[in-house]
């Protein structure tokens, strides 16, 4: 598939790099409350560990839900994010509808596994309560170049969880894992492929590999989505996740959305950052102390 020809885009160094840098050059001047409560708001709160129990993560819960009262001007954060086996238990415990029971799922982070095995894993987090699903991108077909078969995963996966969900709408994000790829054009090729089978979200990485979220992956996500948005009328929305820890992490992902994509894109139903350490050091930049609630 020729994408550069159908969507009329192909990623310009030159330019990804002259806007990055000005964007990081002003990052300071633009963090204020008001942008940092709106990242928090915007975050999947997310504990992946494989020492992760019914336990601990009921106690991340547990917190979710005691966050208003400890901290009642600001937002609790889009969703808690969480292996799909523990779907039940945030989906179950959580006393707030708005808070969403995100998984990843499909054999994350390797997605190396039979189709069946990773449409059985889908099937069952969403019938446990899962309102999203984090899925990989199958590099054993994307990186063989057999493009074809990586789309038909993803609608095999978009497929099982509408079926599943019995008519509430489940939201589909794609991890891409740019880390690993060579070029920009790949980040662009695999944006539009996740894109066209049926993604609502594009995600960066797993945070399981040595590179994680960049700004320029993140500029050329953004600027597919964009393209894919004039062609087709579809909003697509952009989570980056993995790498990400500071206040100035949020500023800047934030900024190459609302540069790339503009202001209605500033909303968690198109915006999510995948954090465990980020929401700590929000709370932190906010209050002007240390801040260790999560």
């Amino acid at each position: 598939m020729n994408y550069k020809e159908k969507y009329g885009y192909a990623p310009d160094q030159q330019e990804i790099d002259g806007a990055l840098e000005r964007i990081s050059r002003n990052i300071e001047s633009i963090i204020t409350d008001e942008l940092l409560k709106k990242c928090f708001s915007m975050m999947d709160l997310t504990t992946l560990n494989t020492h992760d129990t019914e336990q601990s993560v009921a106690r991340l819960v547990d917190k979710v839900n005691a966050f208003k009262e400890a901290y009642p001007a600001y937002p609790l954060p889009a969703s808690i994010c969480v292996y799909s086996n523990f779907a039940s238990v945030v989906a179950g415990r959580k006393n707030d509808a708005d808070v969403h029971t995100t998984v990843v799922s499909a054999c994350f982070p390797s997605s190396q596994s039979f189709l069946e095995v990773k449409l059985l894993e889908v099937k069952m987090a969403v019938e446990a309560g899962a309102d999203e699903v984090d899925i990989v991108l199958s590099h054993s077909h994307f990186a063989a170049g057999d493009y074809d078969a990586a789309v038909a995963e993803i609608a095999a996966v978009r497929k099982t969880i509408d079926q599943a969900a019995a008519g509430r709408h489940v939201c589909l994000k794609v991890i891409l894992e740019t880390g690993i790829m060579k070029t920009a054009q790949e980040v662009a090729d695999a944006s539009f492929l996740a894109m066209e089978a049926g993604a609502d979200f594009i995600k960066t990485s797993t945070g399981k590999v040595s590179v994680n979220a960049t700004p320029q992956a993140a500029y050329v996500m953004c600027q597919c989505i964009k393209a894919f948005c004039e062609k087709t009328g579809r909003k697509i929305g952009f989570k980056p996740a993995g790498g990400m820890s500071t206040a100035q992490d949020a500023a800047c992902y934030y900024t190459i959305v609302s540069t790339v994509l503009g202001r209605e894109w500033l909303d968690k139903s198109l915006l999510r950052f995948g954090v465990s350490r980020m929401a700590n050091n929000l709370l932190s930049a906010l209050e002007q102390k240390t801040v260790s609630f999560f």
